[in-house]
Formats: C-alpha cells, sequence, structure tokens
C-alpha cells in the first residue's frame, strides 16, 4: 500500500479528526498573527489651509446650506482623511501674511483619526496673526517647511489665490524653488463671482463687511513714487500693470472670488497640479493620487483570515455527518 493511498484511507476513517486538528491549528495561528508582507502605495501629506479674511466668504455649501470656503475645505478634508490607507501620513498647517506655520506634524491616520479631526475642527481665521494674504510667498514658506520634514511629504495647499495687498505682475517675488522637488496639489476654494469679505474682530466677532475705502485697491508701486516736489508724485514705469493673471481687480479688491488663472500659474510654476475644489470625491481622488503615492511595504495582518478557515473546517467537521447520511438516502 502506497503512502497515498494509506493517507486517503486514514482520511475517510478520521475524516473528524482531521478536521478538527487543522481548525486548531487554522485557530491558533490566529491568536500569534504571522501577517504577510505586502507592497501598498501609501500617500504622506502635510496639508496648509488658509486662514486670512477671504476665506470666511460663505460663497460654498454643505447640504444645501451656505458656508464659508473654509468650512468648506475642513470639511471635505474631514471626510477625505477616510479614503486614505491606513499606513499614510497627514499634517495641519496654517498660511496668513506671507508665510506658513506648521501645527501638527504628519501623523498616521487610522491610529489617530480622532486626533486630526479634532485638530482640524480647531482650525479657523482667529488664528491669523495679519491681514495680508501674499499667496507666492506663503506657497514658498510652505514648500520650505515640506522639504524640512521626514519623509518627504508632499504638500497641499488650500487657499482662495487673492492677493492681498494686490500684486504687480512686474515685481513678482523670486524664488529659488526647484519646480517638482517638492510634489503636491494647489487646491482652489470658492465661486468665481465676486462676494464681500467679511469682517470681524480678533476674537472673531462679526463687523459688517470690508469696504472699498478700507482695502488697498492697487499695489504699492503703481500708486507711485514721492517726487521731490511737495504733493506730487513719480510715476512708475510700469504703473497700472497689476497683472491681469493674477486675478487682480483694482476697486474691487474688497471683494473676493476664486483666482483661479493665478492660482494655475503658480501650480504651473511649481510643478504642482491644480484642482478647483468642487466635492468631496474629487479632493480625495486628488490626495489618493498615483503621483503622490509612496510605495512601501506593509505588514498586512491575516488573523481574520485564519479565524474564518478554522470556522469554515469546524463548519465542514459537523456538515460531514449529514452529507454522508444523504449519499445514502439517495442510494
Amino acid at each position: 500500500m502506497t503512502l497515498w493511498h494509506r493517507l486517503r484511507v486514514s482520511w475517510r476513517r478520521g475524516t473528524d479528526r482531521w478536521l478538527l486538528s487543522l481548525a486548531a491549528l487554522a485557530l491558533a495561528a490566529s491568536l500569534i498573527d504571522p501577517g504577510v508582507m505586502m507592497e501598498r502605495s501609501l500617500f504622506d501629506h502635510v496639508i496648509v489651509l488658509d486662514v486670512t479674511q477671504s476665506m470666511n466668504v460663505t460663497d460654498e455649501q454643505i447640504g444645501g446650506q451656505p458656508v464659508s470656503r473654509l468650512a468648506f475645505a475642513k470639511h471635505a478634508l474631514r471626510q477625505s482623511l477616510l479614503q486614505l490607507p491606513c499606513g499614510s501620513k497627514v499634517g495641519w498647517a496654517i498660511f496668513t501674511e506671507y508665510r506658513a506655520l506648521l501645527l501638527l506634524a504628519p501623523i498616521e491616520v487610522c491610529a489617530n483619526l480622532s486626533e486630526l479631526r479634532s485638530t482640524l475642527a480647531q482650525i479657523d481665521a482667529r488664528m491669523a496673526w495679519s491681514g495680508n494674504s501674499e499667496i507666492a510667498k506663503g506657497l514658498h514658506s510652505a514648500i520650505g517647511i515640506a522639504k524640512q520634514l521626514p519623509d518627504s511629504p508632499s504638500l497641499v495647499f488650500v487657499t482662495d489665490g487673492q492677493e492681498a495687498p494686490p500684486l504687480n505682475a512686474h515685481y513678482r517675488p523670486s524664488f529659488d524653488d526647484k519646480p517638482g522637488e517638492v510634489p503636491g496639489l494647489i487646491v482652489g476654494v470658492g465661486d468665481q463671482l465676486p462676494s464681500p469679505i467679511p469682517k470681524t474682530d480678533p476674537e472673531g466677532q462679526p463687523l459688517g463687511f470690508w469696504r472699498a475705502d478700507e482695502v488697498m485697491q492697487t499695489d504699492l508701486r503703481s500708486q507711485g513714487r514721492g517726487a521731490s516736489v511737495r504733493g506730487e508724485t513719480l510715476a512708475d514705469e510700469h504703473a497700472g500693470a497689476a497683472a491681469p493673471m493674477l486675478g487682480a481687480t483694482p476697486g474691487l479688491e474688497h471683494l473676493s472670488s476664486l483666482r483661479e488663472g493665478y492660482l494655475r500659474l503658480l501650480a504651473g510654476e511649481q510643478g504642482m497640479v491644480f484642482l478647483r475644489l468642487q466635492s468631496r470625491e474629487r479632493l480625495a481622488a486628488a490626495l489618493t493620487s498615483p503621483a503622490l503615492a509612496k510605495p512601501a511595504s506593509v505588514r498586512t495582518g491575516s488573523r481574520f483570515v485564519l479565524a474564518g478557515l478554522a470556522f469554515c473546517l469546524l463548519l465542514a467537521r459537523y456538515a460531514a455527518p449529514w452529507l454522508r447520511k444523504t449519499r445514502v438516502l439517495k442510494k
């Protein structure tokens, strides 16, 4: 009698014993949880939120109710966290004046979901230390933060793109950033139709809206330089060249709209991707784009698979007698 024949005979005679033994082995292995190493695409983002006053414009909606641009962006980000695979990391930063400030370095999303969401909920316009909003400088500052963080996270810069004070195209700030050195996404928030900008006190209490005479309507260079004769100004050779491509609207700077063209320009110069925020689904898709993925070896637990196998073996053990009886009755 061959070994294979003996095993078949042994199996037929002791089916219950074999099934119970295998179920016990699978159950024991599930307690140890040996795990399997798999190659997965993970994501590491530092997300910068513009908290300047134009982000308080209520030209977005959640559930049919008007909300501010900042609230809309925070809601989309809160939901998008659920779409990032475990092992991915997210950190928060804010932008105001001409620089970004890191609030929370990137941490793993699944183990720290509550912390990430509660921290995000606390971000609001009261964190702004200045009324200025120099977008290009803020983006450069945010890139610097991403460069200094370990694991080289990608940058997600969320803003409406309104430079305040307005920027002259001929005197744009120049930086030494290398396009594409920090991969990332510029997310534009807001409607393309201009709306009044809410005015608030340092505690965030509403004070109406900014008026035209309270807001700088043109860049400083376009206003001319002082001359030797009192009361006269020298015209700059590029006066009046407030860049249309930068979205400037002289005389209407107290109103705000999404400066999409300007943000697309900045994204192209920095080797980033521009996304207009219209839904949380599109934002989640952008945050999990293959271009921002980082391949990593991740240990995947096999506990549930082994426990399921043990259950199936036990089920087979008790189903075997019933199957044998069914066969006998058919004969």
